[in-house]
This record gives C-alpha cells, structure tokens and sequence, in this order.
C-alpha cells in the first residue's frame, strides 16, 4: 500500500518523526551516473518498469529518473522516501535486482548518489 505524501501545515509539510528528539525527517536522494546516450536509450523499458513498481512502493513519496537535456550521457536519479526503512525495503526488492542487473550492462563512466535526511521542507513554486 502505497504511503500519502505529508501533509501541509501552514505552509510547510509535516514529515516522518523518526529520531529520539522527535525532529521531522523525511530521506531524500539525489545523484547522477554518466554513461552513453546508447546505454540510457537501451535501459529505458527497463528504467520505466523500476519506476512504476517502486512508486507503489509503501513509503515512496517520489522516484523519479531522467535524461538531462544538455548532456545526453548524464542519468540524474531523485528520490524521497517517508524513511530509512522505507529505503532499506526498496533495496530488497525484486525490481530493484533486476534494474541494478540491467545497469550492469551500460558503460558506467562515474557517478554520485548522495542521501540526505530533511527536515523541513518549503515550496517554491505550485503545491
């Protein structure tokens, strides 16, 4: 079942209350792998199925991949997760053998995935 997205308050979202102070925290990710233009056209079937099985997901509030505009060869990941364990059940999961299965096959020329926990969120623009 997948989880609703935090609610508004004031303007702000109320996030996951997960450490011994009570603080709000939601887990974000955000990164990028490089590789060529033909291996991210090859892994898209396989990219689009990863998506739509982890957005229903329980605790997966965002998943999302894409393909920069300017650099053919940049592959730019973000998530956002309701938790650690919500992360730590996504990297069990049958999809996601099979997508790091898949990626095994591209020409990897680097990358950088980083986690961060957030505690405070505030819209720019729209909801």
């Amino acid at each position: 079942m997948k989880t609703p997205a935090p609610r508004r308050h004031g303007g702000a979202r109320i996030l996951h209350k997960d450490n011994a102070k009570g603080e709000q925290t939601m887990i974000m990710i955000e990164g990028w792998v490089r590789m060529d233009a033909a291996d991210i056209d090859r892994l898209r079937p396989a990219a689009a199925a990863m998506i739509a099985a982890t957005r229903q997901e329980d605790g997966c509030f965002e998943y999302a991949f894409s393909q920069d505009l300017v650099d053919a060869g940049l592959f730019r990941i973000v998530e956002r997760w309701r938790d650690e364990a919500a992360l730590a059940a996504h990297f069990q999961t049958p999809h996601m053998a099979a997508f790091q299965q898949a990626l095994g096959s591209a020409n990897n020329q680097g990358g950088s995935v980083k986690v961060y926990k957030a505690e405070v969120d505030r819209t720019l623009i729209g909801d």
